[in-house]
């Protein structure tokens, strides 16, 4: 695998080391040793996998507050996204920058998106498929999301969002009163 680390520090773009021939290739998606040597987390206890049936669809941005902060590996696995990250991590020097990148079922490409990062997508395509690990459990009450199109992030999403849910939808923008705070 090769590790490219995004402007936002510790968010990583996985690209597959194909070894192949005229019956197709072979590449590694995950390896213990691999991430441990790139200074990721390599355990992880959820699979998670979605499927979106309409172009335009948005689902985000969400996160869960610490302790229950995810490491998430998201990879499409059929169709095309645009996956888009956004650092949230008060401390860091890139805190409210973004990042956005298209996963697609023929780039195999995954993103690495450490804990302090809310996370969302669109679809570029129908019917697209997304997988992805996270190293911690879902904890309902830890949970939050921030708007879309909230003003003060800027985010120029690929495709204007036609699907996003009720729950989504109501996300507000950025507080950090709201969005960094312990549950209760």
């Amino acid at each position: 695998m090769i590790f490219t680390e995004t402007k936002l520090t510790g968010a990583f773009v996985i690209e597959l080391e194909r070894r192949g021939d005229d019956r197709g290739f072979f590449a590694r998606t995950f390896c213990t040793n691999e991430f441990s040597e790139a200074g990721l987390v390599t355990n992880f206890v959820q699979v998670n996998n979605s499927l979106s049936a309409k172009v335009g669809t948005l689902r985000g941005m969400h996160y869960q507050l610490t302790p229950h902060a995810e490491t998430k590996i998201v990879r499409c696995i059929k169709g095309a996204l645009c996956d888009v990250i956004l650092d949230i991590r008060p401390e860091s020097e890139t805190f409210g920058q973004h990042f956005k990148i298209e996963l697609t079922a023929d780039n195999r490409t995954m993103l690495y998106v450490p804990k302090g990062f809310a996370h969302g997508f669109v679809t570029l395509t129908a019917d697209t498929e997304a997988f992805y690990f996270v190293d911690e459990f879902y904890a309902p009450d830890a949970e939050r999301g921030i708007r879309w199109n909230d003003p003060e992030f800027a985010i120029e999403w690929p495709v204007e969002p036609s699907e996003i849910s009720e729950k989504d939808a109501a996300h507000p923008d950025f507080d950090p009163i709201i969005h960094l705070s312990k549950p209760l």
